[in-house]
């Protein structure tokens, strides 16, 4: 099978495609026919070096694809069966080993391309709206990078649950993209955001910032929080937060300040599986869109991540073996 392989760490450019054995499914795994994988922030952190990693070794972690082979004592899943997995160590590859307590089971009517597309990011984005900050009617939220995979997922689940939704962009057709998603306001920039952000709630501030640039907007985040507010600093796409003072938060009016995972609000199956059948349930019923931003081979995955590190992406970026 051909796979993504890096031999060291660094740029783009040590992504290579090789061949590879066909993995054999052992006890509590699951051999899977990768049909699409995602292409995350976390992979180019892992590919860098960010997150160590034992080399060589295979990137991705997320993806979608019919089921080829259960190993030994795995129930409930069958050949040929569409699935999709959020965290599985060699996804960017023709075949990968899925451990069976991370499959979930995918609907025909999604299929394989929005499964991939949406796993990661459509659970983090139901995670942050829904438990991080319970959104609701008449509450506040600035989102930034709102036309990225997360942003335009997340501005949508808001909306679902009545928010009123703030968010920043890079450029003025990534506003269109945010406005079709729900957005009631976009902002341009980061540098507008804190002003709009209290102009619109007649000067007290949002309820609640989602932060996944780091360290270019999390300053002016904090500046846009009403008093108790709570910021979401969920990413570092540009960058991780510098050493941070905690008396700053007394200072700005009591605020909260959390650093969520996906990992901590999946913490068991059935967590796992509830959370992906509302967001596949979204997706059937027409009240969630998915953009695909771009799809490439594995030979292209090298592009992938420098459209992806360059912010020239709008949606999910796509490995098709």
């Amino acid at each position: 099978m051909r796979a993504v392989r890096i031999d060291r760490t660094g740029g783009p450019e040590v992504l290579t495609v090789t061949d590879l054995p066909v993995p054999e499914p052992g006890p509590g795994q699951v051999l899977v026919d990768v049909e699409a994988a995602g292409v995350n922030f976390i992979d180019t952190y892992r590919r860098s070096g960010i997150y160590p990693l034992d080399l060589p070794a295979v990137l991705g972690s997320e993806g979608a694809g019919r089921v080829a082979r259960p190993g030994p004592g795995v129930e409930g899943f069958a050949a040929g069966q569409l699935v999709a997995w959020k965290e599985a160590p060699g996804s960017y590859a023709e075949q990968v080993l899925v451990p069976a307590a991370e499959l979930v089971p995918v609907p025909e009517a999604v299929g394989a391309t929005t499964a991939a597309a949406v796993l990661l990011q459509g659970l983090t984005a139901h995670y942050l709206a829904t438990d991080t900050f319970p959104a609701a009617a008449g509450t506040w939220a600035l989102v930034h990078a709102g036309a990225g995979g997360v942003g335009l997922l997340l501005t949508q689940v808001l909306k679902l649950r009545g928010a009123n939704v703030l968010t920043t962009v890079s450029t003025p057709a990534k506003a269109e993209l945010s406005r079709a998603a729900g957005a009631d306001d976009v902002v341009v920039g980061y540098a507008g955001a804190t002003a709009r952000a209290r102009e619109l709630t007649g000067g007290l501030g949002v309820d609640v910032v989602y932060d996944g640039v780091g360290r270019d907007t999390f300053d002016a985040g904090l500046d846009a929080l009403r008093p108790r507010g709570l910021m979401v600093a969920f990413g570092g796409s540009s960058g991780q937060v510098p050493p941070f003072d905690v008396q700053r938060l007394n200072a700005k009016g009591s605020l909260f300040l959390t650093r969520p995972t996906l990992g901590s609000y999946t913490r068991d199956r059935a967590e796992l599986l509830a959370r992906t059948e509302e967001v596949f349930g979204w997706i059937t019923a027409g009240r969630l869109d998915v953009r695909v931003g771009g799809t490439y081979p594995l030979t292209g995955a090298r592009r992938a991540h420098e459209d992806l590190e360059a912010r020239r992406s709008t949606g999910k970026l796509l490995l098709l073996p």
